[in-house]
């Protein structure tokens, strides 16, 4: 009967984490999908607690003080949190469980008896394979969620780091752990389980390091789904359905993320791995400074908007970085009030994460309905007055469409050249990520506001409002 009323708890949980994925889908229903994963959660974990029949008091103090000090830590995050470390802020939490799979692991290794997997060192054939692939998997999400956050947090430089013949060295540590799984789970060495770790641990970092910050979107949104197939791993072995469904369900996810990802940057998954491409350092092309663009000031934009009829706004990494969101959602409500039609173009790259546009732009209580995606907004360019870019650089030149010889030839991008008028709000007229000199810059029907995005925008409100 416990057996029963236990499958049925997460069965239900399994559903939940389903809707919450769901929900997650769309910024309109993300606060429901997030509830949903909550209770789902909470009933997964009280299921877990009550199956595992916990009695003694030491034991249960053990577990609220776990959950009071990660669920305070977490909660003190979340609210402290700036939305433009929320990329390394995923890359950091995916590497805690990367490395709860190993310690998992591990446990269930010297342990096996208290999971139910074995008797006196004696483990089966079977968690054996679960444990090793567990392990494996675990420690390449924690060392390459490191690295990728170390980037992210500015800490190593965004640009490729190559390594010699890594192509080759990461085969041998592949091999390598290959060879070390099929010996362990035949003949259970303790030694061969921590040589797996450390192997993979070194294969994480050889595997994220060369790969560059035009990418990293792609890195993200590809970690995410190694933890979840490290905690699958590791729901087989403790034969937890509900880890396995939610295990599962990341990693189907972020694998399907890390393909639309791949779609919207024109680069097949192969081409992301072996690394090589973008850096947030990259300098702009020689002689970049020296050819001629339109500059204007903010009464200049200020008169072009609110003369204009339909105005689209291009969010970008630069609107991040400034937290300029909640000054770009009153210059759209001042031109609302003037009578101007106001869109957001939201390309699936902008930023350094999948859906990083989309979060910024919810912080600041933007119409849901006003977030159109590329395919969408793409046909509406030559109809519209202004383009209005703030930040988005690699996600916007034009020769990623026009020249065939660009390295980003091929990569769909917002068309806001398109429109009558392209504003570009940028600091300079450096390279993004890309390190590829964005040609949008120097068309004629281009203005060019070279400033900080929060300051720049500022302006343009005082100016409209006068």
């Amino acid at each position: 009967m416990k057996a029963d009323f236990a499958a049925l708890a997460y069965l239900i949980s399994g559903i939940l984490f389903i809707l919450a994925l769901r929900g997650l889908s769309s910024p309109a229903s993300s606060r429901a999908g997030n509830r949903n994963g909550m209770v789902g959660m909470a009933i997964a974990a009280a299921t877990t607690m009550w199956v595992a029949n916990v009695v003694d008091m030491l034991t249960w103090g053990m577990i609220i003080a776990g959950v009071a000090i990660g669920g305070g830590v977490g909660a003190i995050i979340a609210r402290r949190i700036a939305m433009t470390a929320m990329p390394q802020l995923v890359a950091a939490f995916h590497s805690l469980v990367g490395l709860a799979a190993v310690l998992v692991a591990g446990a269930a290794l010297y342990s096996p008896q208290a999971y139910g997997i074995g008797f006196e060192g004696a483990i089966r054939m079977q968690s054996l394979i679960e444990m090793s692939l567990g392990v494996a998997i675990g420690a390449i999400t924690f060392a390459g969620s490191l690295i990728a956050f170390a980037k992210l947090n500015g800490n190593m430089s965004g640009a490729p780091i190559l390594l010699p013949a890594r192509h080759v060295l990461n085969l041998v540590i592949f091999a390598a752990i290959v060879g070390l799984m099929v010996y362990f789970a035949m003949y259970q060495p303790v030694w061969s389980f921590w040589a797996i770790a450390i192997l993979a641990f070194v294969f994480g970092i050889t595997l994220i390091i060369p790969i560059g910050g035009a990418d990293m979107p792609v890195v993200i949104s590809m970690l995410n789904s190694y933890s979840g197939w490290a905690a699958a791993g590791i729901g087989f072995t403790l034969e937890n359905s509900a880890l396995i469904i939610t295990g599962a369900l990341v990693g189907s996810s972020g694998a399907i993320l890390s393909y639309i990802m791949c779609k919207g940057m024109n680069r097949s998954f192969v081409s992301v791995i072996l690394g090589g491409f973008g850096g947030e350092t990259a300098s702009a092309s020689s002689g970049t400074e020296a050819r001629p663009v339109k500059q204007g000031s903010a009464d200049d934009v200020a008169v072009m908007l609110a003369y204009a009829q339909r105005v689209v706004v291009v969010p970008g990494y630069g609107l991040a970085v400034a937290q300029a969101q909640h000054e770009v959602r009153q210059l759209a409500d001042l031109l609302e009030q003037k009578g101007v039609n106001v869109a957001y173009a939201i390309h699936p790259v902008a930023g350094r994460m999948p859906g990083h546009m989309n979060v910024l732009l919810a912080e600041a209580n933007v119409p849901y309905d006003q977030l159109k995606e590329m395919d969408e907004i793409n046909p509406e360019f030559p109809q519209t007055d202004v383009a209005l870019v703030i930040g988005a650089n690699d996600v916007t030149n034009p020769a990623a469409r026009d020249d065939k010889t660009s390295p980003i030839y091929g990569m769909p991008i917002l068309d806001v050249d398109r429109a009558k008028t392209c504003l570009f709000v940028k600091r300079s007229l450096g390279s993004g990520y890309a390190g590829i000199d964005n040609t949008l810059f120097y068309k004629d029907g281009t203005m060019m506001l070279l400033g900080d995005a929060k300051k720049m925008t500022e302006d343009i409100n005082k100016a409209i409002a006068h």
